[in-house]
This record gives C-alpha cells, sequence and structure tokens, in this order.
C-alpha cells in the first residue's frame, strides 16, 4: 500500500492541457510572491498576504522540506504557455487507510476566471481516484468564497454542508463549506 510519504518523496509530475502539476521548486519563490503578496488572493485561504520575496523563499524552503519528510506538500501549478508558477494545489490532508483526501488549492488572482483551476482540481482528483485508489475526496472553503465554491462544483463535488466555527486563521473562527465527490461519483460522471 503505498504511504503519504512514498507519495510526498516523489511528488509526481501531472499534465493538463495547459497546465503542469510539478513538484515545488527553489527557483519558484519569484513567481510565487507575484501571487501571494496580493491581498485579494490571501482573502479566502488561512495564509496571510506575503509581505516580501523573503517570505515566498521561507515558504518554497517549508515546502521543500515537507517533501524530504514525506509530508503533505503542494503541487505547483505551471502555466505551460509561459513556464510561470501561477498557483499551488494539493491533498492537505490524505489517509490511504481511510482512502480519503482533502484537497486545498491557490491560484493568482491573473489567472481567475479561465477555467485554470478547475482543471487543476479536475486532474488531482482523477488522479486520486485513478492512482491513489482513493474512496472519497473533499475540499473545503471560506462561505463567502463563491469562486472556490463552483470550482468545487464543476469538478462534480457535491455540496455537503456547513462546518460551523471549522477554522481558526487570521484571528478567528470561520464557517466553511464542504464538498466532496466519492468514487462511485466520479465513474458514474
Amino acid at each position: 500500500m503505498l504511504t503519504t510519504i512514498d507519495l510526498y518523496q516523489a511528488l509526481p509530475v501531472l499534465e493538463t492541457e495547459r497546465l503542469r502539476l510539478r513538484p515545488v521548486r527553489t527557483e519558484d519563490a519569484a513567481d510565487i510572491y507575484a501571487y501571494t503578496k496580493d491581498e485579494e488572493t490571501a482573502r479566502y485561504v488561512s495564509w496571510h498576504a506575503h509581505k516580501s520575496l523573503t517570505d515566498s523563499e521561507q515558504f518554497v524552503e517549508h515546502i521543500l522540506r515537507q517533501y524530504e519528510q514525506g509530508n503533505p506538500a503542494p503541487w505547483a501549478i505551471e502555466d505551460k504557455a509561459n513556464g510561470r508558477v501561477i498557483g499551488t494545489i494539493d491533498f492537505i490532508k490524505v489517509s490511504f487507510e481511510q482512502q480519503q483526501a482533502e484537497l486545498g488549492y491557490a491560484l493568482s488572482r491573473d489567472y481567475w476566471g479561465k477555467g485554470l483551476m478547475p482543471e487543476a482540481a479536475a486532474r488531482l482528483v482523477q488522479y486520486g481516484f485513478e492512482t491513489l485508489g482513493l474512496e472519497r475526496m473533499q475540499a473545503r472553503c471560506f462561505v463567502a468564497n463563491d469562486g472556490s465554491a463552483r470550482v468545487m462544483e464543476k469538478i462534480g463535488m457535491t455540496f455537503e454542508g456547513i462546518s460551523r466555527s471549522a477554522l481558526f486563521v487570521k484571528e478567528r473562527f470561520w464557517d466553511l463549506k464542504i464538498y466532496a465527490i466519492t468514487r462511485s461519483d466520479y465513474e458514474g460522471k
């Protein structure tokens, strides 16, 4: 049985028509800073906007340590057209024992509204069911984050409800919408 350590120490490259999902590299820090410094991009995620390139360099170093230790860490979302890293996507939680994972993602505001996040998320869902053998994948978003909720719906996830005061970040508790897709949902689509 595949373990979390196996997955993250050898994170595979996944391709879509317009995107390449690949491990984050040291040289990605400037591209990551380009979108993580944007307050609007950081509005509905668990992290604060980066204040300097150093913040993004430290973030990249943290990701690389997570890979080395076999802990969950994101794929870089690379735009094939220009080679830039425009976001990240990951299984923020994965349990091979329970055959479940939770997706998380962030995308540069410059790329919103172009169908890129559903494209990346659909590829990760495909990988989860077809390669990892998962039974269920879920994603959560801040209640007010309509864009993220639309991504979840576009990839076949079903709204399951609202988890109240489910996340404490940015000095307060937040309610989260929960969406999920099961193997039978995926195979029946």
